[in-house]
């Protein structure tokens, strides 16, 4: 018998851990090749862990809830026969007797040390990384209370609670005694000045009637509430707004959609228009395809279009299309049916939701005609598509002007004033209008 160690695989780029949402199988149970084991969250999507090999699951490693780095080691699989290469086998890399023994003297402590768990204590509201952070420093309920958050209403983030950890491990390094530090220091001293100069706003208390019913946020609606927040008090967010004359998109698609739709077994959508226009507009305004990293402008090279999508839960997630400057109208309409179709039905796969670069968002799609929508960070600025309506617009002809009924949608485009300024922002959206107005009537597809 060899055992067989069962890792977190990577998931993305940018994604290092995971949490631990459920555990599938139990200990004793036969698992086959490529059956899920255990379901894991990271702050972008959902997802399953499968097993590799053909095995009985002997010992789980991680709790419900807990937090997984990407490469550890998760549970342990008992498989038949000889171990080979494919397969690790746990007592080769078997620690030695001191090291175990050290191990165990620190679990001991840590069990001694235990602190009670972390609660969200009256108006304050812990994530689950601070509390996680809180629980392996062994920071009690009362230091992580006295912590003062810079986050909105006071909220401790994670780099409040790191600086407050580092900041702690300090003091304790000092020969003399110092008095407990509660309130921690800032590493920037302008992040110190605002933090002294503009006490925390209180938070109104919200009163609960017995007729009211508490609903608990779900986990990705606590993400998505996060990420807007940070976003908010991230980037200088600016808005401006193009009426967009479309009556030409309009009747072409309705002059192809059936022959697409017999051709390519899939309906043509506004959607991937409106993506190539951004694209296109992308191209020839590189400075919008680009992020911010502290003081400097990272230029992207590909053109990763992100695409938000309404999930039946009521949350939104935003599937990214790669290299979209590069895909033909054909191969534009695929992405976008296939990512939108996955997204309702929680089979994205997390890389699938990485590497963002510009993010168009379809508020149309709800009724509304315009919208100011926020930024997905560290991207620099948003494209919000209107709904498309039948309106009287003044038609300019060489014989004159005339009164006819046109179709018109507003472009609203979100951009982040500390890098792209009114110009830039303006023309950009500009030249997103100017291409669906441009477009073919005779173009095929």
């Amino acid at each position: 018998m060899a055992k067989f160690e069962l890792k977190l695989p990577k998931m993305g780029e940018s994604v290092a851990e995971a949490i631990l949402t459920n555990w599938l199988k139990e200990v004793g149970d036969t698992i086959e090749a490529d059956e899920a084991v255990l379901e894991i969250a990271t702050d972008k999507v959902d997802s399953e862990v499968p097993s590799e090999v053909n095995g009985v699951l002997v010992e789980k490693l991680f709790n419900v809830d807990d937090v997984v780095q990407v490469g550890q080691t998760i549970a342990i699989i008992e498989t038949a026969g000889e171990s080979n290469g494919s397969e690790k086998a746990v007592t080769e890399n078997a620690p030695s007797a001191e090291i175990v023994k050290e191990v165990e003297k620190q679990v001991e402590t840590a069990k001694q040390a235990t602190q009670a768990p972390i609660e969200n204590n009256g108006d304050r509201f812990y994530s689950p990384l601070v509390k996680n952070i809180a629980a392996a420093e062994n920071i009690s309920q009362a230091e992580l209370d006295a912590i003062s958050g810079t986050g909105k209403d006071g909220r401790v983030t994670k780099n409040d609670i790191l600086d407050y950890v580092e900041n702690r491990s300090s003091v304790k390094a000092q020969p003399q005694q110092a008095q407990p530090q509660t309130v921690v220091e800032a590493k920037n001293p302008e992040t110190a000045k605002a933090q002294t100069s503009e006490p925390a706003k209180p938070k109104t208390p919200v009163s609960v009637s017995g007729e009211d019913e508490i609903i608990e946020m779900t986990r990705m609606g606590k993400l998505i509430a996060h990420h807007m927040v940070e976003s908010t008090q991230t980037s200088a967010h600016v808005q401006s707004f193009v009426e967009c004359d479309v009556t030409n998109v309009w009747n072409w698609r309705n002059k192809v959609k059936n022959a697409f739709a017999k051709r390519e077994g899939e309906n043509l959508t506004f959607t991937p228009i409106f993506m190539e226009a951004v694209a296109k507009a992308l191209k020839d305004f590189p400075m919008m395809n680009i992020a911010v990293d502290g003081n400097n402008i990272i230029k992207r090279k590909n053109i990763n279009l992100g695409m938000a999508a309404a999930l039946p839960d009521g949350n939104l997630i935003v599937p990214v299309i790669k290299n979209a400057d590069r895909l033909n109208l054909v191969g534009m309409s695929k992405a976008v049916n296939d990512l939108a179709g996955r997204a309702r039905e929680n089979k994205l796969k997390p890389d699938e939701i990485q590497g963002g670069t510009y993010t168009v968002t379809n508020v149309g799609t709800f009724g509304s005609i315009m919208g100011t929508p926020i930024i997905n960070q560290p991207q620099v600025g948003i494209l919000a598509l209107g709904a498309i309506r039948k309106v009287p617009a003044v038609i300019e002809t060489p014989e004159g002007d005339f009164i006819g009924i046109r179709h018109k949608m507003f472009l609203s485009h979100s951009y982040d004033h500390r890098v792209v300024n009114g110009a830039l922002g303006g023309q950009f959206v500009k030249r997103v209008a100017d291409y669906l107005e441009a477009w073919d009537l005779n173009r095929e597809i």
